[in-house]
């Protein structure tokens, strides 16, 4: 574990420094919103609607920033000072914790920028949507750690990763945009059991997974 937080730290210290994912992140948040708002105009536009909106929002922003997890290491040449010094185990944890901390600090700032630009978006049940939205920065963080280690040694890195991420993140985002829908509906907490425990369940299979494969995945 200490080596896992070495290297979250290693790689944290990295961002600050070059901030690429950082700016990049930012970047896209604020131009998707305004294109968003630019779009929509005058018109007045569904509360679900804009509940699915954030969840799409949520995706891209991941889409164009954690990709880089593991194809920053291909590019400075440390794969194999990793390789060497770390289990595979170590490895993963410390990429998981450092695209969760990341995941979270933008998710944050899409989650305040969208609440203060969409009064349609109202939430009536915010402890069933803070459940959902922790789970589903887990599940996002997760998914796309592996893929990110998947890709690293493509040529289109670019392009495979959404290829790849897309189907394996629809279950996960349909969910999410159903919750999100339920909280905007007042539903009550224990009605919304079983979606929570769909968002539950795909942590739990992702993050499981992705130990059991990672090994293979780092050493091939």
């Amino acid at each position: 574990m200490k080596q896992a937080i070495a290297l979250f730290r290693k790689d944290l210290s990295s961002e600050i420094r070059t901030r690429y994912a950082i700016n990049s992140l930012l970047m896209f948040i604020i131009v998707t919103i305004s294109v968003i708002l630019y779009a929509i105009g005058q018109e007045k536009i569904s509360d679900y609607l804009t509940g699915g909106l954030l969840w799409v929002i949520v995706f891209f922003t991941a889409m164009s920033g954690l990709s880089r997890t593991f194809v920053s290491e291909e590019e400075r040449g440390t794969v194999m000072a990793l390789q060497l010094s770390a289990t595979p185990e170590t490895v993963l944890s410390g990429k998981f914790m450092f695209n969760l901390v990341l995941m979270f600090s933008m998710n944050i700032i899409i989650l305040v920028l969208y609440s203060l630009l969409f009064e349609a978006f109202v939430l009536k049940n915010l402890s069933l949507f803070l459940a959902a939205y922790l789970l589903g920065n887990i599940g996002i963080a997760s998914a796309s750690t592996v893929i990110a280690a998947i890709i690293s040694k493509a040529g289109s890195k670019g392009t495979l990763y959404p290829v790849l991420a897309f189907p394996i993140l629809l279950p996960l985002m349909l969910t999410l945009i159903e919750t999100t829908k339920m909280s905007m509906d007042g539903t009550p907490f224990d009605e919304s059991l079983v979606e929570l425990a769909v968002l539950g369940s795909y942590n739990v299979v992702m993050i499981a997974a992705s130990y059991l494969l990672f090994d293979i995945i780092w050493k091939d």
